[in-house]
């Protein structure tokens, strides 16, 4: 039985504020694979991009996916990557619902205006142009490890917390494959 849930997407959907509400309500742990990355690189993911690149990054987040799929009543807040490496998918599938969180281009540039400073990725000139191809590169990634989807540009935290409360419930945490 699936006792976890697990919140992938790009950068800026909502993942880490849906996380803590939905913990929240549902009583669960709050976990973020990046505040992990953070602790056992100890160093921020800025300066973990900055000084030692973005594989090692990856490998860091590999370790951290290891360990927070073998926990057990936890929502996770994974980093907008995650996906890349199919084996963070295989593990976190294990134990967890895996709930995509999308949102369209502008409204992601718009969220992640308001976090300068935050987004490595995003630290280029063409702000839109970056969101767009890394979204078009990731969006296979994202929609083959989903067991649902939900579309956030114009919604609250409050109404994608109660959307993945109707999900659960007629989910009796089991893989089912449906999409949203």
């Amino acid at each position: 039985m699936k006792t976890n849930i697990a919140l992938i997407g790009f950068m800026a959907t909502g993942k880490t504020s849906v996380a803590k509400s939905l913990a929240k309500k549902l009583n669960k742990k709050y976990v973020s694979t990046d505040e992990l990355i953070v602790r056992k690189a100890k160093k921020s993911v800025q300066r973990i991009f900055m000084e030692d690149g973005e594989i090692r990054f990856r490998e860091i987040e590999i370790e951290v996916v290891k360990e927070v799929s073998s926990m057990q009543n936890v929502v996770i807040d994974c980093g907008g990557g995650v996906v890349l490496n199919k084996i963070n998918i295989d593990r976190l599938r294990k134990s967890s619902i895996i709930i995509l969180l999308t949102a369209t281009p502008d409204e992601i540039l718009k969220r992640s205006l308001k976090q300068k400073g935050e987004r490595p990725l995003l630290e280029v000139e063409d702000r839109r142009k970056k969101v767009i191809e890394l979204l078009d590169f990731r969006r296979p990634f994202y929609e083959v490890s989903a067991d649902y989807k939900i579309d956030t540009s114009n919604l609250t935290v409050e109404e994608v917390v109660e959307k993945i409360i109707q999900i659960l419930k007629g989910e009796n945490h089991g893989y089912s494959g449906k999409k949203e």
